[in-house]
């Protein structure tokens, strides 16, 4: 039986992360486990950034966006000697398992540490909601609704002024923010990685709706296509010769979409994946991932998730060509 066991968050924070956090701690204290608390992601394993977490700590921090342990990206655990380290530092802490609670890079490190030896679980925290083995990761719903808000607004200017907006968000390698938002505040273009952009169907669309007193238009771009800039320098290129008299503005998200209060839907996973988390530290598991699929919270193999690309689901895909948005053709 386990008695001491560890948590911390790595790479970019999400909302929601606390609420997993408090989970974690709370399940571990009903079962007789303490919970030491490693701030500043993987760094803090190496700084002996520890502190024993408390009823008194939790109080006041559901209702939090970020991590109140902070987090980081750790150069040393690109390294494999730096990882061999941090087992042993982690065992001379008499930390017995680690949770660890991030996006595709954290649970990378989690699992090497599990390939050395030491028991992990890992909690899948992304807003891209790019990681395979779970519907949804922790700080996702969170990130959209928030992007939808500000859409939702910058669509007011839009129709008062007859002008189009690129909106440009986050989402490195996975449309998935891009494309949900496209959805939810009926854009008429989407962006996104994982299907090639036809810019002179999106000329022709934004002509047609300009031509047609429809004059206001929202796209909505993923950061990892390209920047605002490029892509409006690249509309200019294309839309030379063409009548086409609208004006374009650009708005970039950046860091907004991060924080913010969790969801009740966010608050609720990060609770359920804390949970799970524990009991599978304390039943022996190791070298996995929790996961939501069918609304079943789940344990998965980190071995079928790390380095695996996540798709948009064919029903997503399906209901945005529906609903008229054009969003490209697939990738050969």
């Amino acid at each position: 039986m386990l008695q001491n066991i560890a948590v911390l968050t790595s790479g970019g924070d999400a909302p929601g992360m606390n609420p997993a956090i408090r989970s974690v701690v709370r399940t571990a204290m009903e079962r007789g486990c303490d919970v030491i608390g490693i701030s500043n992601g993987y760094d803090g394993i190496f700084e002996g950034a520890v502190e024993k977490l408390t009823g008194t700590i939790l109080s006041g921090m559901i209702d939090r966006g970020g991590t109140i342990l902070q987090s980081s990206r750790c150069k040393r655990f690109y390294d494999p000697v730096g990882i061999d380290e941090a087992k042993e530092r982690l065992i001379q802490l008499g930390i017995q398992g680690l949770v660890v609670i991030g996006g595709d890079g954290s649970l990378t490190g989690a699992r090497e540490l599990h390939r050395r030896g030491f028991p992990v679980i890992g909690i899948p925290a992304s807003i891209d909601n790019d990681m395979l083995g779970t519907e949804m990761a922790i700080g996702a719903d969170t990130a959209a609704n928030t992007i939808m808000q500000l859409i939702d607004r910058i669509r007011d200017t839009a129709r008062s002024h007859r002008r189009c907006f690129l909106i440009e968000v986050m989402g490195r390698n996975s449309g998935f923010l891009a494309l949900t938002t496209a959805i939810s505040c009926g854009a008429e273009v989407a962006v996104i990685p994982e299907f090639a952009h036809n810019m002179s169907r999106i000329i022709h669309l934004l002509r047609s709706r300009f031509e047609k007193t429809r004059d206001n238009s929202i796209i909505v771009l993923a950061e990892g296509v390209c920047d605002a800039e490029t892509f409006i320098s690249r509309m200019l290129v294309e839309e030379q010769g063409v009548s086409f008299d609208q004006e374009i503005r650009k708005t970039v998200l950046g860091h907004v979409q991060r924080g913010g209060i969790p969801t009740h839907f966010d608050r609720i996973l990060g609770a359920r994946f804390g949970e799970m988390a524990v009991l599978g530290l304390l039943q022996g598991e190791s070298g996995s991932m929790t996961g939501l699929e069918e609304s079943h919270v789940t344990l998965v193999d980190l071995e079928k998730v790390i380095g695996f690309k996540k798709h948009p689901s064919s029903e997503l895909i399906r209901l945005a060509r529906h609903l008229q948005i054009e969003f490209g053709d697939v990738v050969e």
